[in-house]
């Protein structure tokens, strides 16, 4: 898989606790930083060891889009956090301003060849995998617009934080770009808001703003936005005195049914969503939406 194969790679192993190339941790004995030694990192993770909670800042500008690297990044990160048994919990916010993040990135997946479509769809998989499975009391700090993969990435942690700002929006909206939503998306959308919401929004393609995602339970709590990063790390507080053993084994028990789907179909996944993004048809209809982004921006 891509993210292992990075692990394996001195050259591209981004979010390792080191300080140089022999790997040497470089912190203090209570709080390390998690970083790589390129010139723009796109996960930065600060670990407090004393409280057993990290922060994952997604730091990859414009607006977080979630590629490759940028997953095999996040990818990596996770797994030395749960590595860690004194990690209890992690909190994932954004640095970029006015977004979490925008989703999946269209430039993997549009021109592409079936084989790099993929390798993405597989570090897809894992950082949802990962994320829906981890050990770790997991809260997103949504201080913006999080649409599509955004919204993904959110709903796979236990509680979701948002700021109280009607600009922003946040919710799987792939058929507006003529794209399904996979089985795994669907379900993980089912476990949180239920069957009829999930249904509504999907064929929609909705993009609810904070008090409508509030109301249907897509998000948990809105606060004010300078609050955001506050709110989820007392948040963090409450949720670490409930005993782990018991936390853990409900939260297996809420969603391992889901994760052993996607596990024993990872491959068909793969081939329906590569024999899905390679059609002539789709591939037109991310022409056309990038088209649309140009000249937005124009």
């Amino acid at each position: 898989m891509a993210w292992r194969a990075a692990l394996r790679s001195k050259a591209v192993i981004p979010g390792l606790l080191s300080c140089s190339s022999h790997g040497r941790l470089c912190a203090s004995p209570t709080f390390i930083t998690q970083r790589n030694n390129s010139t723009s990192p796109k996960i930065k993770v600060d670990y407090d060891q004393t409280t057993g909670v990290a922060v994952m800042h997604m730091q990859s500008p414009p607006v977080n889009s979630l590629g490759l690297d940028f997953l095999t990044e996040l990818c990596i990160s996770l797994e030395k956090l749960e590595m860690d048994k004194g990690c209890r919990g992690l909190i994932i916010t954004s640095n970029q301003p006015k977004v979490f993040s925008a989703g999946l990135d269209i430039l993997e997946m549009y021109g592409k060849s079936p084989e790099h479509c993929g390798e993405f769809w597989k570090v897809v998989q894992e950082m949802w995998l990962k994320l829906y499975g981890s050990n770790m009391v997991t809260i997103a700090a949504i201080s913006g617009s999080s649409p599509a993969g955004g919204c993904l990435l959110s709903l796979t942690c236990d509680y979701r934080i948002m700021a109280d700002n009607p600009r922003y929006t946040i919710g799987l909206n792939e058929t507006q770009l003529g794209i399904v939503a996979p089985f795994w998306f669907k379900e993980t959308m089912v476990n949180t808001v239920g069957h009829r919401n999930t249904e509504v929004a999907l064929q929609l393609g909705l993009l609810y703003k904070p008090a409508e995602a509030l109301k249907i339970g897509l998000v948990d709590q809105l606060v004010p936005e300078d609050q955001v990063f506050t709110v989820a790390t007392q948040t963090m507080t409450k949720w670490l005195t409930i005993p782990e053993h018991a936390r853990q084994i409900t939260k297996s028990m809420m969603r391992n049914p889901t994760i052993d789907k996607l596990r024993t179909n990872r491959e068909a996944d793969i081939q329906n969503f590569v024999s899905f993004i390679t059609k002539e048809s789709i591939q037109k209809s991310l022409r056309m939406y990038m088209e649309m982004l140009k000249q937005r921006k124009a």
